[in-house]
């Protein structure tokens, strides 16, 4: 039983890699699924046992590192050190990052990570709290995880020339008080005010 899943995890991986290599040369919304299945060496009946579609392929690389990032928040880590990750990461994947950000298609990764990330903020309040957002964190919330997305997008559209620590302090530095306060409260963000040293 844990061999097939296994084997699945390298299948999804290899069809990545083989997206990355098609990612070099055209923009996302050219590429097709046929190409990265010959990329792979495999057939486009197993792209499609895997994926819905060459952005359903994107988005499940992008929730490894994002799963990695966020995964041991409330554990010690803070959202500083969790987007410090995430930023890391994404330069790291410079190519990819920049072709799947550049695409504004159906199930883009910008929609993808916007959810993402407000899934896993209003999941960290709820455990924290034991209740779901109010009505006004979660509009700040909204909000916040908007704006987010689109200056994470302008970074990697512009180069990346900020450091991810940068990036990641001008976001943390970016938010909202009375979110900050809260995250504060909930041990996901050092210090004793949203701008702390």
């Amino acid at each position: 039983m844990q061999e097939p899943i296994l084997r699945q995890e390298q299948t999804k991986y290899r069809l990545a890699q083989a997206m990355k290599i098609c990612m070099k040369d055209k923009p996302v919304d050219r590429i097709t699924v046929q190409q990265i299945a010959d990329v792979c060496g495999v057939t486009r009946q197993t792209f499609y046992r895997n994926f819905l579609d060459k952005y359903d392929l994107i988005n499940w690389y992008f929730d490894k590192l994002l799963m990695e990032s966020f995964a041991h928040m409330g554990s010690g880590r803070t959202i500083l050190e969790g987007l410090e990750r995430k930023f890391a990461y994404i330069r790291e994947e410079r190519v990819f990052f920049t072709a799947a950000f550049a695409s504004d298609q159906q199930n883009c990764l910008k929609e993808h990570d916007y959810s993402l990330i407000l899934q896993f903020y209003t999941e960290q309040i709820q455990k924290k709290t034991g209740q779901a957002p109010q009505e006004e964190i979660q509009f700040l919330l909204e909000m916040y995880c908007r704006g987010s997305i689109y200056m994470t997008v302008k970074w990697v559209l512009a180069g990346m020339r900020e450091s991810p620590e940068k990036m990641a302090r001008s976001l943390v530095d970016a938010m909202p008080a009375k979110l900050a306060d809260l995250f504060v409260q909930l041990d996901l963000l050092p210090g004793s005010s949203p701008f702390f040293p």
